[in-house]
């Protein structure tokens, strides 16, 4: 298991498997959200598997699938409100990591400085300066 700590509350990773739900449920996380789609997974990995594994750890467990080229605002949202609801940390996962960071990225407009943001992921890898322009619109409709 590949954590990324984004910030202290929230991590992101590639691919988790049910076994890392023990694991992650005794580090002290709280959820963990799933941006990855079915198609892409063979069924032991599918979110019907990963959540019967963290729901039998303790853990919360959100689906909230983000197929590439497709974010939606609704996408956005769902992870927004998963993490503010969340009570202690949250790992997000994906294929690589990418596009729960995306994702996150954008939920977080308006709350961290958009240079934050973008060096937050890139701290890991993930290349967020595409998306300045869409994290300052963002961040303006929530003033």
């Amino acid at each position: 298991m590949d954590l990324r700590a984004i910030t202290d509350s929230y991590s992101v990773a590639p691919q988790l498997e049910p076994a890392d739900m023990a694991t992650l449920a005794a580090s002290g996380v709280t959820t963990v959200i799933c941006n990855r789609p079915d198609g892409e997974n063979p069924p032991p990995l599918q979110a019907a598997e990963m959540q019967a594994a963290a729901e039998a750890a303790g853990l919360a467990f959100v689906f909230n699938p983000v197929v590439g080229g497709q974010l939606t605002m609704d996408n956005v949202d769902e992870q927004r409100d998963a993490i503010d609801g969340a009570e202690g940390p949250v790992v997000a996962y994906c294929a690589s990591g990418n596009r729960s960071t995306v994702v996150w990225a954008l939920g977080m407009a308006g709350s961290l400085p958009t240079d934050e943001i973008i060096a937050r992921g890139e701290k890991w890898g993930y290349q967020l300066q595409w998306l300045r322009a869409q994290i300052d619109t963002l961040a303006k409709r929530t003033d």
